[in-house]
């Protein structure tokens, strides 16, 4: 018989909550309870006899009413997605000029461009054919097939045909394959001896299975850990719990950030090549008409053909395939690091991530619950906690608690062995945990000294119960301490032999503890610009310990907040935005979290594992699916990390920036080669009636695209900060350049022309010569926003983008050996001149770059590189600057809370 309990005679607090579990809820919170209320007009469709069960026509019609038990999903039509990938402002140019060099016949630029068209858009599907479908890994975490009543009979039944009122039968490692009501009977009909012990961790985060009892819900794809019973369908399909999820990952679409930015600087280019293209075509033909009075057709298409040309070599025919052929080199480089990349320009989108969500269970813990330091009464020790503990422990179960409490004697009690038990004592009596008693407890003989005593352990408001002096204060206080800090507890207790009297050994403390890695890698996240939050589905005092064992902050704000009817979502957001950290969170607040941050204007990234995660996962900027995560979390997110925990985060936070830097260095070279190459054809067109030969023209375009891949492989520095594309910065830089670099490019055509007075073959080679390396040069001063010299290029990259240079000079030397009349050799004397000239051109234009970024960011765009000026911030600066301080104003405070004298120090 158990042992009688008395009334409790002390000052516990603790709210006694009925779990089987013997846990401690935190005073003053209460367990999550999800929307469990089932609307009234279902209630007549839920009146099914238990073991009877639905007949076939009551079946049918109930699927006609309410569907099958499965989740809809578009189709997406493979080929139309492979087409789409031609649609965007430089496709529909490029296919434009496809169009144009077939009808002008010119063939070598139409399988120059058709290729390229090609290339990008390969790439591009090839890239996205990776990720599978989130709603398909959703259905394949159902349950295939179930037990359940039909017409009196129980039988198995394919999971998409259960209706609502259908009466499950429930055991241990069932999927549940619908939302269901419990109803307290086994499957013969009679009362159910014991409730369930149910794992949802992968649908709410809770990092414990819960107990289940007549009349409680459970989910949908969650798992049974312990008993048996009748349950009726009350939800299907996309009504159930996680049906919600699969709702919103429908819903939730990437923004196609980086596709924006591509889109923007190709419209900018576009534009000014059409418009200025054009003003040329237009200029041509009024030309020809006041010379030769009249236009015919083949005067046209000579002129549309020119006109072509010009437009091939000055659109950016190679950007798309430059950025996406420099994303991918960053893709590879962080597979190596355990860090799969399956949404290309999520490589480019994670340099932008300033805020970090991240789910606690599982993904900044272990997600197991290990033996912490315990309370220890006087004349006890933490070995006699361990040992009284595990003699008081079923010896088979699998619940997690005891599974706990097992391994850690096992391996931290010297007298304990997984194999042969506690070395010395022999247990003549053993009753095990129930839900009515709250406790086990075990009658033990120790073989050395023939002492017969009973040991108890469980939930430690019955623990205390059984102490006969009434109570122990200062055991009550550990309690209440406990509990406040969200730690699990468990009293053990012994008694003295030919003793009834009760003695507590101490309390002993459980919970899911920190990876190894996460504090470092928070801290790490720090220091790269990164505030991080926690999204967890546990009570908040849970995550405010776990927060502080991380060095976070402990400003977790509760779930209800974020739903609260009172507040706007602007006040909300600041909240969010304040927080440390979200508690008793379902897939419906993290999603709210992600989108509100996402509309103040934060680039939002968010880690997860499990179904729960899913929808928030493909609302964020970048998902990242952590190690061990379900097929749902895995197919929603951009990111799969192959290794525990947070860490290669880091990695791919530094990579991503290093992809950026390269990806802003060519965007900035691209804009002022196009506008320079513009500016001069144009203006020397109209103005001096010139015109380089137009294989000249495809050479320069081509061969200076070909070489940019391997900026790919470039040196760059690692910002601290976040990185974001500040367009109209790099639209100004750019056009700044160009103007610069065209005045050189005059008094280039000049000089040679008017005072060295050369042939117009000659003039056509130069020209060339200084267009193909002048600007392509500048690449060394864009690599950087500060002087060139700053940071030494890579010596792959320096090699090609100085080989494309000695071609181009062979070619110029020899006159491109015969091919055209209209191209002359120069000799090495001058090709090495005007090379020589384009690398000072090439300083000059780098002093030039870095004043004009230091014009503005005085003007308000932004922070300045200069090194020898102290300045007033731009806009962005000071957002950065005040985030930094908020940030470190957020670490005193942490300091000060945890009353580190070493920490507040460092601050």
């Amino acid at each position: 018989m158990p042992p009688e309990i008395t009334p409790n005679k002390g000052n516990v607090v603790l709210e006694d909550y009925e779990e089987a579990t013997p846990l401690t809820t935190p005073p003053g919170e209460q367990q999550e309870q999800f929307n469990d209320e089932i609307p009234a007009h279902l209630e007549p469709y839920l009146q099914t006899p238990p073991t009877q069960g639905l007949s076939e026509d009551q079946v049918a019609d109930r699927q006609e009413r309410f569907g099958r038990n499965e989740f809809k999903e578009k189709k997406r039509n493979k080929l139309l997605h492979f087409l789409s990938f031609f649609t965007g402002p430089i496709s529909y140019l490029m296919e434009v000029s496809v169009i144009l060099t077939a009808v002008t016949q010119d063939w070598v630029d139409f399988g120059i461009i058709l290729g390229l068209l090609i290339a990008n858009a390969v790439i591009g599907y090839i890239e996205e054919a990776r990720a599978d479908s989130a709603v398909e890994a959703l259905k394949s975490s159902l349950a295939l097939t179930s037990r359940c009543y039909r017409s009196g009979r129980l039988i198995e039944v394919n999971s998409s045909e259960l209706v609502v009122g259908d009466i499950l039968a429930l055991r241990l490692g069932d999927i549940v394959p619908a939302d269901a009501r419990l109803l307290g009977l086994d499957s013969t009909g009679a009362p159910a001896q014991t409730d369930l012990n149910v794992d949802q961790s992968a649908l709410t985060g809770e990092s414990l299975p819960v107990k289940k009892r007549q009349g409680d819900l459970v989910y949908s794809s969650s798992v049974i850990k312990q008993g048996q019973q009748l349950a009726i369908v009350v939800r299907t399909g996309p009504d159930t719990f996680i049906g919600r999820a699969a709702n919103l990952i429908n819903v939730a679409t990437a923004p196609g950030h980086f596709q924006k930015v591509i889109n923007y600087i190709g419209n900018f280019l576009i534009i000014i090549t059409l418009v200025l293209v054009c003003v040329l075509f237009i200029y041509d033909l009024v030309e020809l008409r006041i010379l030769n009075g009249s236009v015919s057709g083949a005067d046209v298409l000579d002129t549309l053909k020119e006109c072509v040309v010009i437009t091939i070599a000055a659109i950016p025919v190679g950007l798309p395939t430059v950025m996406s052929v420099t994303m991918a080199v960053g893709a590879k480089e962080l597979a190596k690091r355990q860090v799969i990349i399956k949404r290309l320009t999520a490589v480019e989108e994670l340099s932008a991530v300033s805020i970090l969500c991240t789910d606690k269970t599982g993904t900044l813990t272990l997600n197991e619950l290990t033996f912490d330091e315990p309370y220890v009464s006087q004349g006890y020790s933490k070995d006699d906690v361990l040992l009284y503990a595990y003699l008081a422990s079923e010896s088979n179960a699998q619940d997690p608690i005891e599974i706990a409490i097992r391994s850690a004697a096992e391996k931290l009690h010297p007298n304990v062995d997984s194999v042969q038990g506690v070395l010395g004592y022999t247990a003549s009596e053993f009753n095990p945990f129930n839900p009515v008693d709250k406790m086990s407890f075990a009658t033990v003989q120790e073989l050395g000294t023939r002492e017969t005593y009973k040991v108890a352990k469980g939930a430690p408001q019955v623990i205390m119960e059984l102490l006969n002096r009434g109570g122990d204060a200062q055991a009550e206080e550990a309690v209440n301490a406990f509990a406040h800090r969200g730690l699990r507890s468990l009293g053990v207790a012994r008694t003295r032999e030919g003793s009834d009297r009760w003695e507590l050994v101490g309390l002993m403390t459980l919970i899911d503890p920190p990876r190894p890695d996460s504090a470092s890698t928070l801290s790490e996240c720090q220091h790269y610009g990164l505030s991080v939050k926690m999204i967890t589905g546990d009570q908040a005092t849970i995550a405010q310990e776990v927060s502080v064992r991380l060095g976070m902050g402990t400003l977790i704000l509760d779930a209800d907040h974020l739903v609260d009817p009172s507040k706007s979502d602007n006040d909300v957001t600041d909240d969010c935005l304040r927080a440390d950290g979200f508690a008793r969170v379902i897939p419906e607040h993290k999603y709210r979290v992600v989108e509100l941050l996402q509309n103040r204007g934060y680039f939002v990234a968010m880690t997860g594992d499990g179904v729960n995660d899913a929808a928030a996962l493909k609302k964020a900027n970048v998902g990242i699916a952590v190690h061990g995560s379900t097929d749902a979390a895995r197919s929603a997110s951009d990111i799969v990390l192959l290794s525990p925990g947070l860490s290669p985060i880091i990695e791919g936070i530094k990579m991503s920036r290093i992809i950026f830097q390269r990806l802003r260095s060519y965007a900035l070279y691209r804009i002022t080669s196009t506008i320079h190459f513009l500016l001069f054809i144009f203006i020397v067109t109209i103005a001096e009636d010139w015109q380089m030969p137009p294989i000249l023209l495809i050479l320069v375009s081509v061969l200076n695209d070909a070489a940019t891949l391997i900026m790919a492989l470039d040196n760059v520095q690692i910002s601290p900060l976040p990185e974001f594309w500040r367009l109209g910065r790099l639209v100004f830089l750019s056009c700044m350049l160009a103007i610069f670099l065209s005045l050189f490019s005059f008094a280039h055509f000049y000089i040679f022309r008017d005072v060295l007075d050369v042939t117009a073959p000659e003039l056509s080679t130069i020209m060339y010569l200084h267009i193909s390396s002048a600007p392509h040069f500048v690449i060394f001063s864009t690599r950087l926003e500060t002087f060139c010299w700053r940071n030494i290029p890579a010596w792959p990259f320096t090699v090609v983008v100085l080989g494309t240079q000695v071609i181009a000079l062979i070619l110029s030397v020899y006159g491109f050996f015969g091919y055209d009349e209209n191209i002359g050799s120069i000799g090495w004397p001058r090709g090495m001149i005007i090379l020589a000239i384009s690398l000072v051109t090439f300083l000059l234009l780098d002093i030039v770059k870095v004043l004009m970024i230091f014009v503005w960011d005085n003007g308000g765009g932004g922070p300045s590189i200069l090194p020898w000026r102290k300045h007033k911030l731009g806009s962005r600066a000071k957002e950065f600057q005040k985030r930094h301080e908020l940030h470190s104003r957020a670490g005193y405070d942490r300091a000060l809370r945890r009353e580190s004298v070493s920490s507040v120090r460092s601050f």
